[in-house]
């Protein structure tokens, strides 16, 4: 408020002032005489100060003019004048919006229109580093695959967007199913931007399909070094990395790199059962029975399983049921209510013709968690304590069509395997697969259920023969023992129902 009085007074003064100057020339009575070319000129001191005026406007028009006249000289020479920033100015403006056209047309799906608001915006703006890239997601939008291509590798030969365009081209190669190439342009992508995740996790991800666990380990060190994966993520991943390098090893003879390298992923990880048993197994070789028992113990701890089963039976293979049994205690005295120790402690008394200890160790699983292993150890128990055949059979049905229990089951996609894999054969996936149970279907059940009739009508056909004795129970106690529910059978045609329900 006072600031706008005070200008309302500076400009009250300023016409007053002039006003009072021109009243002053006016009322004076002087003459203002020129001179020029011979001529004299008298101006009253009003019109001498009008015609200063003039003057000074003639003399800055004049310079004015000879400004722009240089200045068309030179945006004619090509120099940078006001002339051609005004030019300049206007393709901007013009190519700015034909990129932002662009742009939204690619957000809305019309990969042509997006093309060609593009190439406008490059013939105004000369920026192919920003122009390029669109043009490349039009073309991959629209199927144009060898526009993209070209594009693309315009990206790769300028520095500032060479990383674009080589992680452009890998996406194309791995939606071809060129992993190879994919992998090559992966590790440049990586050497580009050593920090990028998505580049690492792709990279990752295709040097464990490649089987190259060596550089598998390098970029799941870069992850950990970039802050793009937890600590303990690092060490899981890492003792999959370290065992898969270990079979590799084993396979090729070498069997020293094989012990270094499964007892360093069971020490990583030692929740990792298939690194545990490896490196149990290789203990044993090495006759360190000690040393695989507390590396499998470990392991149970964590949770049990029925390969660790498997493994510390191969400590002392030749013992008989009894002397099993009573080793065993170590590992079915922890998790006792854990369904697999469970399980364990009825195949070992199964083993020992023990069969009322197996019911009790078996307790309510047949009905609480029924599965292909639980009823047939059930029909095993039925049989050895001399059941009727009925009943038996009635068992051995339930098994056929019933879950298969935990397997190693892959998280990504749900194919399951017969044995763990650092990759999943299915959608090759990295360290994904987990001992669980798999959702039962339709579909599963359609080929077991087909089977039932022939396998009872094979057991009816036999059924007027003389009871089997106890000692035919079981096949192999030693591997029932282990805890492989396919040899835990009542008799030789049990044995072939569990072997078909297992598959």
């Amino acid at each position: 408020m006072l600031w706008s009085l005070l200008k309302i007074v500076l400009f009250v003064g300023i016409v007053a002032a002039v006003a009072l100057g021109a009243i002053y020339l006016l009322e004076s009575g002087d003459v203002v005489l020129i001179t020029f070319a011979g001529r004299e000129f008298a101006l009253t001191p009003l019109a001498s100060v009008v015609v200063a005026l003039v003057l000074l406007l003639a003399i800055w028009l004049v310079f004015r003019l000879a400004g722009l006249l240089v200045a068309t000289l030179r945006f004619l020479n090509g120099d940078e004048t006001a002339i051609s920033r005004y030019f300049n100015r206007r393709s901007e403006q013009k190519g700015f919006q034909a990129l932002a056209d662009g742009m939204l047309a690619l957000a809305a799906g019309e990969g042509r229109l997006a093309i060609r608001k593009a190439q406008r915006a490059e013939g105004y703006l000369h920026r192919p580093e920003i122009t390029n890239l669109l043009i490349a997601q039009g073309a991959e939008m629209v199927g144009d695959r060898v526009l993209a291509t070209n594009t693309l590798k315009e990206l790769v030969r300028d520095s500032r967007t060479r990383f674009v365009g080589v992680r452009g081209l890998m996406k194309q190669k791995l939606d071809a199913g060129d992993t190879e190439t994919a992998l090559k342009l992966a590790e440049k992508a990586l050497a580009l931007r050593p920090q990028h995740e998505e580049v690492q996790d792709t990279l990752l991800q295709l040097q464990a399909q490649h089987e190259d666990w060596r550089g598998a380990r390098a970029t799941l060190s870069a992850k950990l070094k970039a802050g793009n994966l937890p600590r303990d993520v690092h060490k899981r991943r890492d003792a999959v990395l370290a065992l898969a390098h270990a079979r590799e090893a084993l396979a090729e003879g070498k069997v020293e790199i094989a012990r270094r390298d499964a007892a360093e992923a069971n020490k990583m990880s030692p929740d990792l059962v298939p690194a545990a048993v490896m490196a149990a197994r290789m203990a044993i070789d090495e006759g360190k029975p000690k040393v695989a028992t507390k590396i499998i113990r470990k392991a149970w701890d964590a949770k049990p399983h029925p390969d660790l089963a498997a493994a510390f039976a191969a400590i002392e293979p030749n013992e008989n049921p009894s002397e099993r049994m009573r080793r065993f205690s170590v590992l079915t005295s922890r998790h006792v209510n854990d369904e697999e120790t469970r399980l364990l402690k009825a195949e070992l008394h199964i083993a020992a013709e023990d069969f009322h200890g197996a019911r009790a160790a078996l307790g309510d699983l047949a009905e609480t968690s029924p599965s292909a292993r639980s009823l047939t150890i059930m029909a095993a128990i039925e049989r050895g304590e001399g059941g009727e055949d009925q009943l038996v059979r009635a068992w051995l049905a339930k098994a056929v069509t019933a879950s298969r229990g935990p397997q190693w089951l892959c998280s990504a996609c749900g194919h399951i395997h017969a044995d763990w894999q650092p990759v999943c054969a299915h959608c090759d996936s990295f360290d994904t697969l987990s001992w669980e149970a798999a959702p039962q279907s339709d579909a599963a059940l359609t080929g077991p259920t087909q089977m039932l009739p022939l396998i009872v009508g094979a057991l009816d056909d036999r059924s007027h023969e003389a009871e089997v004795p106890d000692a035919d129970l079981v096949d192999d106690p030693d591997a029932i023992a282990t805890g492989d529910a396919g040899e835990t059978v009542p008799s030789e045609e049990a044995g072939d129902v569990e072997a078909t329900a297992r598959n």
